[in-house]
């Protein structure tokens, strides 16, 4: 009897890092309805604004000389991808981050699930780091998905050419799919704030639509803020200042000094959330 308990107390052959595998966490969470219908929904906006864009030239638009955002989206399938992104930063992709993030723990909490998975028994820590990670997977994954199906979709409907930025100037195909990829990648790190909000407000509450709900509003209101000018320098602080700073990418020469401050401060968001989250949930009562 005394030989299947370990010295630290635990059954023979048990081995915490093995439990809930980063693996498993994803193959359950792609089979939750919530996933395929953002992954759907990433799939379709692309080709709904394609269609909105064509059915949407009118005769007035074409015989303005003004280069407008519209005529800069169906110059090429690069710009139509930087339009796509452009119109989904503000709104569309911060709540795609905040629900993978805020409802991956608040979800199993209510639905009692979450004292059954610690009881496995899963390390409380591990549990929390996997889930974590599932949700970065799950968001990063969101953003390239919708990203690769502007690029396919709009290279099909308005050709395979150079970026024409609002300015006039061309930067070629090459160079162009590595600026997109840096814009991608630096969304995906913006946008960590609102899901580390999300996911931190997720272990304080069991309503997932609470934990979602209060990160996007949350965001929306520095969002608002933002703009009133008053506030002068407080506002660089804010967790908004520059999601838009990923358009820096299409000048020439390149202009990095707010992708390296919108990059950094955004981590340091990020870490203080991630940090909060694990300090609450390792002092959470979650078997009641």
């Amino acid at each position: 009897m005394s030989s299947s308990v370990q010295s630290t107390g635990g059954v023979a052959g048990y081995r915490p890092e093995r439990t809930l595998r980063l693996s498993v966490e994803l193959r359950r969470q792609f089979k939750r309805r919530r996933t395929v219908g953002v992954f759907a929904l990433m799939v379709a906006l692309p080709l709904v604004l394609i269609a909105a864009l064509q059915l949407g030239a009118s005769e007035d638009a074409q015989s303005n000389s003004r280069l407008n955002l519209v005529d800069v989206a169906t110059a090429s399938g690069l710009n139509f991808t930087l339009f796509v992104l452009f119109a989904t930063t503000s709104f569309f992709l911060v709540v795609v981050y905040a629900l993978f993030f805020g409802d991956t723990v608040a979800s199993e909490a209510q639905w009692g699930s979450l004292r059954y998975a610690l009881a496995t028994p899963v390390p409380r820590m591990r549990l929390l780091r996997q889930k974590w990670a599932a949700a970065l997977v799950l968001s990063v994954a969101a953003l390239v998905t919708v990203t690769v199906v502007a690029l396919v979709a709009g290279g099909i409907a308005f050709g395979f050419a150079d970026i024409t930025t609002p300015i006039g100037i061309s930067i070629g195909q090459g160079d162009g799919l590595l600026r997109l990829a840096g814009m991608v990648g630096y969304l995906a790190v913006h946008l960590l704030v609102v899901g580390t909000l999300a996911f931190w407000l997720s272990t304080v509450t069991d309503a997932p639509l609470a934990a979602v709900g209060g990160a996007v509003f949350t965001m929306f209101v520095f969002a608002i803020l933002d703009q009133v000018e008053q506030l002068g320098s407080i506002r660089d602080f804010f967790p908004t200042a520059e999601e838009f700073a990923w358009t820096d990418l299409l000048q020439t020469p390149v202009d990095s000094a707010d992708l390296y401050r919108g990059v950094i401060q955004s981590l340091v968001y990020a870490a203080v959330f991630t940090a909060l989250s694990f300090r609450h949930f390792s002092r959470r009562d979650v078997t009641s």
